[in-house]
């Protein structure tokens, strides 16, 4: 398996603003689950969480400074920006700005090859690769851990697309000061031994959630009697999702990743009034996962903030689980992903 370094980072250290940057990232897929923020400022997570970054959906994100503009420009997918989406971007330019010293107003083009606000990620890959760019563009001096808790700002899961391959974010000290946690809740690279590992990826329906994550999470939070028994058991289950990646155990680390996300939305089933995002067609192909472990393959699903469901298997079985995902859902679309690359800078020949 590929070991990605912090080192395509080490371009973000030049001192100086540079004018402008283009960043790319991927999303990440949580096998151990963020759901619930103790710092809604400071997106500081309840629970520490792991995940495996995808070789598919990249974002590219170009930044250009804008010396005496009177405001910001985001354009998304060849649109422009509005509404939350711009006021997300907008803040988390004005923390770089702040940190950097520097009043310029920028120009953001980012292009997504994920559906956006369809539970996969979207705004991990998009705010690491803003994060990044805008980290060059505005001169931050930043290594890769910096970099991760600074992504963490607009997006908590893009503190892990940071990394490539499989990261833990930290949650960070749950006592102390504001700047205490702060520094604590990053994202790092999980040691993994010989796991040769694919997701394959069952879009059942591409479009928006119905319910926000964030609040889907905040009425969790506040509102669902099982949550904090899933937040005590998904602290055990980190301790050894990282002992089966370290093994290369498939099998436990598929069994580890099903319950802890199956946890997760039995939380929100509980939540009042409930949030459900599991669709007849998410359930069709749970129970063709199911068929294909008592046919004896070791396939295992999981699922983020939404009906699309994504199943962790050996690459060579990646095939069989595709085609039997397909025949779940005649509708949707399939593909197969594996372990991707961290967030990078580009120059002219990489665009």
């Amino acid at each position: 398996m590929r070991r990605e370094s912090p080192a395509p980072l080490g371009h973000a250290r030049e001192r100086g603003a540079t004018g402008g940057a283009t960043a790319v990232a991927h999303p990440n897929i949580a096998l151990i689950k963020y759901w619930g923020k103790r710092d809604e400022q400071l997106v500081l997570p309840r629970v520490d969480s792991l995940s495996m970054t995808l070789d598919v959906f990249p974002t590219t994100t170009r930044i250009r400074l804008a010396p005496g503009a009177g405001h910001d420009e985001v354009t998304l997918d060849g649109r422009p920006a509005g509404g939350e989406a711009l006021r997300r971007v907008v803040a988390f330019l004005d923390l770089v700005r702040e940190r950097a010293g520097l009043a310029h107003r920028a120009v953001v083009d980012s292009e997504n090859t994920v559906p956006t606000g369809a539970g996969l990620a979207s705004s991990a890959s998009g705010f690491a690769a803003l994060a990044l760019a805008a980290a060059a563009a505005y001169g931050l001096d930043l290594d890769a851990t910096a970099l991760s808790r600074l992504a963490r700002r607009g997006s908590g899961s893009a503190s892990r697309s940071v990394f490539g391959d499989f990261a833990v974010w930290h949650a960070g000290p749950a006592s102390g000061t504001a700047a205490e946690a702060d520094l604590g809740s990053h994202a790092e690279p999980v040691p993994v031994g010989d796991l040769d590992a694919a997701l394959v990826i069952a879009v059942v329906d591409a479009g928006p959630k119905t319910v926000s994550s964030r609040e889907a999470m905040r009425r969790t939070v506040d509102t669902s009697p099982l949550y904090e028994s899933w937040a005590v058991s998904s602290r055990g289950d980190l301790t050894e999702m990282r002992a089966a990646l370290l093994a290369g155990d498939i099998e436990a680390v598929g069994e580890i990743a099903e319950r802890n996300a199956l946890g997760m939305h039995a939380t929100m089933l509980a939540a009042r009034p409930a949030v459900r995002y599991l669709s007849p067609a998410t359930l069709t192909v749970l129970d063709g996962v199911l068929r294909l472990r008592r046919d004896g393959v070791p396939a295992y699903a999981t699922m983020d903030a939404g009906p699309n469901v994504k199943v962790l298997c050996r690459r060579t079985d990646a095939d069989r689980v595709a085609r039997t995902v397909r025949d779940a859902v005649p509708g949707g679309s399939v593909l197969v992903a594996g372990p991707g690359p961290g967030a990078r800078l580009l120059h002219g020949d990489d665009r």
